[in-house]
């Protein structure tokens, strides 16, 4: 493997691909939605809706490092639009939930990043 192995995948084909995958790996009920960042040729912004009735919704920015990583940063949490403090337990949990289930997502798609 190359040390230099780059992201080589249009970055709006890239999201659509996120945006194919990803709903396959939450938990049912849970929404999703994948942007292309507009600042960041390497970088998606996923929003996701949390099923049920207290309203949390979680941004995230997921950068690939290289074809096969990525870096997760969690860059909101808000419920019935308020933020919220996510360092409580529970919201420590869910974060934790989502970003494995991004994780997985880009494990599926190594397949199309990795050529």
């Amino acid at each position: 493997m190359s040390s230099n192995d780059e992201l080589n995948v249009p970055q709006d084909e890239l999201a659509e691909a996120w945006q194919q995958t990803l709903p396959e790996r939450l938990t049912g009920g849970d929404k999703a939605e994948v942007l292309a960042d507009g600042a960041d040729a390497r970088t998606l912004r996923v929003h996701i809706k949390a099923a049920g009735h207290q309203s949390l919704e979680f941004d995230f920015a997921v950068q690939y490092i290289d074809s096969r990583e990525i870096d997760i940063q969690l860059t909101d949490v808000e419920k019935d639009g308020q933020s919220v403090d996510e360092r409580t337990d529970i919201m420590q949990e869910l974060i934790a939930d989502y970003r494995r289930h991004l994780h997985e997502t880009a494990q599926a798609l190594h397949h199309y990043t990795h050529s």
